[in-house]
């Protein structure tokens, strides 16, 4: 291991001299206290390090010493339910290991527990021919997740000896008998964390990642696979939304990136998620979760690491043949440390005092997600979907960290702080947010829920427009100036925005919604706007339908909130709409007569 010298400390970067040996992206040790920093820029033998670790106390002249690897993460069971920080060390071990509720610098933890025994139960047996990518056993990690023993990018060969029992993740478990001679593997890899995972082929998303949220989920929706942003300014709840999605969408495997974000946000998390019982499985949800925490007060340099950490993590579940999700709250935070280190380095400031290449940075992350078809033998498909939260500062989606992630990103998630001040959440803006997915989820849902789905949405879509058109005229002229058709149109729009769209995330009942209740919801609205069009050409006028339907609108407004195993008394509100129309039209036939 070569050996530089500490020339310059500015915050987190440090230059070292005598580095001409080293690579970039290499990691090194820094001072005398040993802290954990990575190569980012060399200039003959002189190495910019950014330092993962608060460097307050260490001085030119100390060393600075080489390990010759990257940034890497250890991938191996143990990984779910446990929470790292930005370059995965495990918080619960670095507490007991310190006796602190601090990060204490200089501090080694091993990433997967040495000790720790899993029983790995082959799949393959001696004799076999085997490729990378090739499960060779599982073992049982959580009650919901069975952690799948692959063989490491770069092995192929034919297994020697495979072993069934109970192991560390550093023992042998199988021996392949490659080209090169035998390699011995165990159930842990290494990968670096700014390298992609390898796979065969990217396919098109097409099947929806259902949320549980009615506006994502019928108007705006993301695919297994796909990538989405949620802009927005600060209380317009963007780490809600991630939440009730972490919580909620129907994936096998969740990485919750808190980049940069407050800490009392990361506690919400640890409290609430292990209470949380997935409705799948039945079991907590804690089980399927892995989460990377780099709270605000952490250093600013492992904020970069963090989204690499967390996006590698997911693709190696990914390539198990799982659908992940991976929550990133936020990159602008993430973007803020690239912002810092690049001002250290004295480089040539790009929009705003970004890095030039920024865009570049957001691209190769959003890039990494995807629907794909994984290495080995056997045909297995895996998908990560990427959900990035941007805060843009005073919600100005104008700015580069929003417009770069938006040049990448399929689905728009646009929150807006006017109507979570009216207290409408999830406050997803249904004017200005977008799903470049609509149409391949509209057809699946065309084909496997309801035909007419997609016809449905789109119209709810267009009132909702047309009521914006509305409101300008009824604010110049006021409501009286309508026709009786028009005034329908605000009251139909008015009950998709407060009886579908808003939706309570505290609420035991409406926090999540299936796709069956939201198709039921959706045509209770449907069908009232169609019987009260029918009602109004057979001569019923506006102020009578209100009056007339007064309870069964009230009906709807509660339908939300029945529980998913009283669905039934969605079709019976049904019924009531028709009924109550009806009754109309017989008391109004004896006024028009």
């Amino acid at each position: 291991m070569s050996t530089g010298i500490i020339t310059e400390v500015s915050g987190p970067l440090v230059k070292a001299k005598d580095m001409a040996d080293s690579s970039i992206r290499e990691i090194v040790y820094v001072g005398n206290l040993q802290l954990t920093g990575e190569i980012i820029e060399m200039h003959q033998d002189i190495a910019s390090i950014q330092v993962y670790e608060e460097t307050s106390g260490i001085k030119p002249g100390e060393p600075v010493t080489a390990t010759g690897h990257p940034l890497s993460v250890e991938l191996g069971p143990g990984l779910l339910t446990k929470m790292f920080d930005g370059i995965q060390r495990p918080l619960q071990d670095f507490m007991v290991k310190t006796e602190s509720n601090f990060l204490v610098r200089g501090t080694n933890v091993e990433i997967l527990d040495r000790d720790q025994k899993w029983e790995f139960k082959p799949s393959k047996s001696v004799g076999d021919q085997v490729v990378a990518g090739d499960i060779i056993g599982v073992v049982d990690e959580t009650n919901i997740i069975e952690h799948r023993i692959m063989v490491p990018v770069g092995v192929e060969g034919t297994i020697k000896s495979i072993e069934s029992g109970e192991f560390t993740v550093t023992e042998t478990v199988c021996v392949v008998e490659t080209n090169e001679g035998d390699r011995e593997l165990t159930m842990m890899q290494k990968w670096p964390v700014r390298i992609g995972r390898p796979y065969k082929e990217k396919t098109t998303p097409k099947a929806p990642l259902k949320t549980g949220q009615r506006v994502i989920d019928t108007f705006f929706p993301i695919t297994k696979g796909g990538v989405a942003a949620v802009p927005g300014p600060f209380g317009a709840g963007k780490t809600v939304v991630q939440h009730q999605i972490a919580k909620y969408a129907d994936v096998d495997v969740v990485v919750y990136v808190g980049c940069g974000e407050r800490g009392n946000e990361m506690t919400d998390v640890i409290n609430e998620f292990p209470e949380l019982v997935d409705p799948k499985t039945g079991e907590s949800i804690m089980q399927r979760t892995i989460l990377i925490a780099n709270t605000s007060n952490m250093p600013v340099a492992a904020r970069e690491a963090s989204i690499y950490t967390g996006i590698t993590i997911a693709e190696y579940f990914r390539d198990m043949g799982y659908s992940v999700a991976i929550m990133a709250d936020s990159t602008s935070r993430w973007a803020e440390a690239l912002r810092e280190m690049s001002g250290r380095m004295e480089e040539m400031p790009g929009d705003e005092g970004y890095p030039a290449y920024l865009g570049s940075r957001i691209a190769e992350y959003y890039e990494r997600a995807g629907l794909v078809k994984v290495l080995g033998s056997d045909e297995r498909v895996g998908s990560v979907s990427a959900i990035g939260a941007v805060s843009p500062p005073g919600g100005d989606t104008s700015e580069p960290v929003t417009q770069n992630t938006l040049r990448i990103v399929k689905v728009f998630w646009s929150l807006d702080s006017k109507l979570s001040q009216q207290r409408h959440f999830p406050a997803i803006n249904w004017l200005d947010s977008y799903s470049q997915y609509s149409a391949d989820v509209q057809s699946h849902n065309d084909q496997q829920v309801e035909a007419g789905w997609g016809e449905k949405v789109r119209h709810c879509l267009a009132l909702l427009q047309e009521e914006s058109s509305l409101q300008e005229i009824v604010r110049l002229v006021g409501l009286d100036s309508l026709s009786e058709k028009d005034k329908l149109t605000l009251a139909i729009a008015a009950m998709i925005r407060e009886d579908f769209l808003q939706q309570n995330a505290f609420d035991e009942v409406d926090t999540t919604t299936s796709e069956q209740k939201q198709l039921k919801l959706l045509k209770l609205i449907t069908s009232f706007e169609d019987e009260s069009r029918r009602a109004m050409e057979l001569g019923a006028y506006y102020q009578e339908i209100m009056d007339g339907t007064s309870e069964v609108r009230e009906q709807i407004a509660r339908a939300k909130f029945i529980p998913e195993e009283n669905i039934t008394q969605l079709d019976e509100i049904q019924e009531n709409i028709v009924n109550s129309l009806q009754k109309v039209l017989e008391q109004g036939g004896s006024h028009h007569v």
